[in-house]
Parts: C-alpha cells; sequence; structure tokens
C-alpha cells in the first residue's frame, strides 16, 4: 500500500498528459484534488494500523541495482508517517487554492502531481540512492513551478539560484552517502543496515568529512544560516502554492534527512559535534527573526521567519547529541518536539503563504506600506491571516507551543546557554507579526494606488478551505496532540538510543 501512496499522483500525473487536450481547465483541477484527497485517504488508513511501538512498518524491498548496494527499499515509523500525513494534507489545501489558477492549468497540476510523489518517496525511502533521487527531483520540480507561474523574469532568476544552491547542495549529499557505501562492508546503500552496522564508528577525520558533505547537502536544503540566501527570493517570486509545498514540505526534507541519516548512522560523530551544530541553530534562529523584521515585504518577512524556525528543529537535533549534562529522556523530547516543528511549520507556515497568494491577488503587491485598514473591506480575510500570525508566533493552543515547549523543555538541560538566546527569537517573531498585522490590517483604510475599494474582495471559498483547514488541525494539535506525539515519541527514543551507542 505504501507504494501506492507514493506513486498513485505520478500514475494520474502520466495518464493526464496522455490524454487528449479536450478537458476544460478545471477538470484537470478536479482531478488532482480527487487524487490528493484519495491519497490522504489511504494514508489514515495507513496511520490507523499503524503500531506506535513496531518500529519500521509497511516495508517493502526490490532489488534494483543489486551490483551497486542499491534497492528499492520503503517504509514508515513514528518519524517518517506524520510528514508523509503532511504532505498529502499540504498538496490537497493546495490543490483546492488552485481551483482559481487560469494559466496553463494542465502542465501546473501535472507538475505538482509529480512534486507529490517524490516528496513522499523521498519521506519513505529506506535506501541513501532513492532518497537522494527523490532529493534531486524535487529539485527540478520546484524550479519549474518558480520559474513557470511565478512573477515574471524576477521568479526565473529567482528559480535559476534556487536550483544552482540546492543542486550543488545535493552533490555534496551524494558524496556523503557514497563515503558512507565504501565504509560500509558489505557495501550497501541500505539505510537499516547502515544503522544496525554503524560503518564509521571510530573513522575520525574519515567519518568528520562525510558528515561534513551529508550536513552541507541537507543544511542547504533546510536551510540553515549560512546556506540560507536562496530561500527569501525563491519564496518571494513563486507562486503562493510554490512557496507552501516549498515551505511546508521541501524544507522539511533537510530536517528530516538530519534525524533520518546522519544522527542513527554517524551516531559518534554527531555526538562529537553536536556544540558546533546547536551554535548554528541558534544562529538560524536570531538571524532569521532579526532580518524577518528588517522587512518591508509581507510574504519575503514569511520566508525568514522559516529560517527562524528551522533554526528551532537544528538546536533542538544538536542539543540532542551532547550527552553530557542531560538524560535520555531530555534528548528524546527535544528530538520529538525538532518533528512535531516539522508539522507545525508546515501547517501554520502553508496557511501564511497561500494567505499570502490572496493579498497579492487583491493588490499586485507584498509591501506592507501599500495596505492599511484592510480588516474594513476583507474581514475574513483579516481574521484568519491574524489566526495564522499567532499561530506563528507559538501561543498556546496551536502546535507551534507543543513544538517549542518541547525543543526548549529538551535542549535545556544540556544547552542552557543557547536556549536561552533562542526564546530571544520568539519575542522578535512576536513583534514582526504584529507589527505587519497592524500596519495592514489597522487604522485608515488605504490599499494600492492601481487597486479601488470595490475591486477588492473577501476570501473566496476555495481560499478559506485551503488555508483555514490547515489553521483547524494546527490547532487540534495544539489542544489535543497525544495522537500525534504517541506515534513521534517511541521513534525519538529509538534515535537517541542509536546515537548514544
Amino acid at each position: 500500500m505504501l507504494s501506492i501512496v507514493t506513486f498513485l499522483p505520478l500514475l494520474v500525473c502520466a495518464a493526464l498528459l496522455l490524454w487528449p487536450r479536450t478537458l476544460p481547465d478545471l477538470a484537470y483541477t478536479w482531478a488532482w484534488i480527487v487524487t490528493a484527497a484519495v491519497d490522504l485517504a489511504l494514508v489514515i488508513v495507513l496511520w490507523v494500523g499503524f503500531d506506535s511501538h513496531g518500529g519500521m512498518q509497511y516495508e517493502q524491498r526490490v532489488r534494483w541495482i543489486p551490483g551497486a548496494g542499491v534497492g528499492y527499499h520503503v517504509g514508515v515509523d513514528g518519524l517518517s508517517l506524520p510528514l508523509v500525513a503532511l504532505t498529502c494534507l499540504l498538496f490537497l489545501a493546495v490543490a483546492v487554492y488552485s481551483l482559481r489558477e487560469t494559466r496553463r492549468v494542465r502542465p501546473y497540476v501535472c507538475l505538482f502531481l509529480f512534486l507529490q510523489t517524490v516528496s513522499l518517496g523521498l519521506f519513505v525511502a529506506l535506501d541513501l540512492i532513492l532518497f537522494f533521487v527523490f532529493f534531486d527531483l524535487s529539485i527540478v520540480g520546484m524550479f519549474f513551478v518558480i520559474a513557470g507561474w511565478g512573477h515574471g523574469e524576477r521568479a526565473r532568476a529567482a528559480a535559476l539560484k534556487f536550483f544552482l544552491y540546492t543542486f550543488t547542495g545535493s552533490l555534496a549529499l551524494l558524496l556523503g552517502f557514497i563515503g558512507l557505501y565504501l565504509a560500509a562492508d558489505p557495501h550497501t546503500f541500505d539505510i537499516v543496515d547502515l544503522t544496525r552496522t554503524d560503518p564509521l564508528a571510530g573513522r575520525g577525520l574519515y567519518a568528520g568529512l562525510v558528515l561534513l558533505a551529508i550536513g552541507v547537502g541537507l543544511a542547504v536544503k533546510t536551510p540553515t544560516v549560512p546556506f540560507h540566501t536562496w530561500l527569501p527570493p525563491a519564496h518571494t517570486d513563486a507562486p503562493a502554492t510554490g512557496s507552501a509545498i516549498l515551505a511546508g514540505v521541501l524544507l522539511k526534507m533537510g530536517t528530516y534527512g538530519f534525524v533520518r541519516i546522519a544522527m542513527p548512522l554517524l551516531p559518534g560523530t554527531w555526538r562529537h559535534y553536536a556544540l558546533v551544530i546547536t551554535i548554528i541553530g541558534v544562529v538560524s534562529v536570531v538571524y532569521g527573526a532579526l532580518v524577518a523584521l528588517a522587512q518591508t515585504d509581507f510574504k519575503r518577512m514569511i520566508a525568514y521567519t522559516s529560517v527562524n524556525h528551522m533554526g528551532y528543529i537544528v538546536l533542538a537535533i544538536g542539543a540532542a547529541g551532547t550527552l553530557a549534562g542531560s538524560d535520555a529522556q531530555a534528548r528524546s523530547l527535544a528530538v520529538t518536539g525538532a518533528v512535531t516543528q516539522m508539522i507545525s511549520h508546515g501547517l501554520i507556515t502553508g496557511a501564511l503563504f497561500l494567505l499570502s497568494g490572496v493579498l497579492y491577488d487583491r493588490g499586485q503587491t507584498y509591501a506592507i506600506g501599500a495596505y492599511s485598514g484592510l480588516a474594513a473591506h476583507t474581514p475574513r480575510f483579516a481574521a484568519v491571516t491574524a489566526v495564522a500570525a499567532f499561530a506563528g508566533l507559538g501561543i498556546p493552543g496551536f502546535s507551534g507551543f507543543i513544538a517549542e515547549f518541547q525543543i526548549f523543555t529538551g535542549s535545556l538541560a544540556s544547552q542552557a546557554i543557547a536556549t536561552a538566546i533562542a526564546v530571544t527569537g520568539i519575542l522578535i517573531t512576536a513583534a514582526l507579526f504584529l507589527r505587519a498585522l497592524r500596519a495592514m490590517f489597522l487604522g485608515a483604510p488605504r490599499l494600492p494606488q492601481a487597486i479601488s475599494a470595490a475591486g477588492v474582495t473577501d476570501l473566496r471559498s476555495s481560499e478559506a478551505i485551503s488555508s483555514v483547514s490547515l489553521l483547524a488541525l494546527a490547532l487540534a494539535i495544539g489542544v489535543v496532540p497525544r495522537w500525534l506525539l504517541d506515534v513521534i515519541e517511541p521513534a525519538s527514543r529509538a534515535v537517541i538510543g542509536l546515537v548514544a551507542r
């Protein structure tokens, strides 16, 4: 069933491409919505049958390139299943939002179906080369989304920068994977087998270079400071749907790679460089928040908050590698918080990017200073955006609070100073969101000069359904988190056990 979940969108994509061009544009979008809904339903079935204490489940192994130790090996555990569910939900929300899309709808829908398959494939991959293939294909798919449906020439330049940065990172990642393969006896790229044998134990400099290659490749995708410079232009000039998938799904490929590959496959080296990783996380938290505070572009501001939120995850996984001054429960809590933050950020920031698309659709600009008093013209849009912004602050009642509380609690024992510095990121984030909300929605009504008040409409049904559904799930996790944490926590304990060996 896992392979069906993974490749169903690609099969529908192929069918739509082969079908004669007689269908109306809306039919392609509805085909995507139905496919995404079926995929999400299948993941719910997988979730219901999942045993949180059963380790890796729904595994499939098929010989692929046996001479090179490469196989088609997929499966899910408590780390990957929530991300698979998040991917399906986000693509469904984006599909509903895309009912308003009128530009080259057929290739647009097929690109997103392709992206859904490669995203799901990466999260279920249990072979390094399979992981790399999906990692690289996600770069190709997003390049065409940004270049083809972004904002003019700037979008094409941003897409090229995105591609060059992330493709260079993927080459570093491949070098690290080859380093793991060469160290293993017998040679293999299978993640489960490599985790069991720990081939780089005691390899010193060699293991450090492998971690550096893998770390750089994943850090570019995450992204962390100083590998983040491709992110703001890519987000700013991408279509809203592309930004939602980029932030909600593709960035998680980097952080998931740290938890799935770097930590369990290089445990000794991860412990050795845990302080460096923690410092990178703290710098990303504070830098991302401060630069976001300085932005006058609403969408660019949200993009920099992604650097900030990804920094919390890197802080947590760095602290989880610090054995001194902590116990296994605290380190496990940090990893659980990191995975929960991946889910929370995907839901909340995905909704914020979709809402930024509504803003651009109405006013043709993301400039915060171009708007004032929008709440008078678009009360529903103002209310949903305010809820999304407050959820992004990590206030109690939403998933962000559950994630950040676990991250700070789990990290404090071993990295007290770093954690205290990272807490300031919450204050800065609160300042930037409150400033933007006050400027755009309160005060005397003001709109961009080219737009009249009569031309500004409130949230349409497709826009409301897509954004509110994501925020509703963030609220559900914030109020009743147990159903999610019960799945993540046993897998987090397993990762901590591997890191500490």
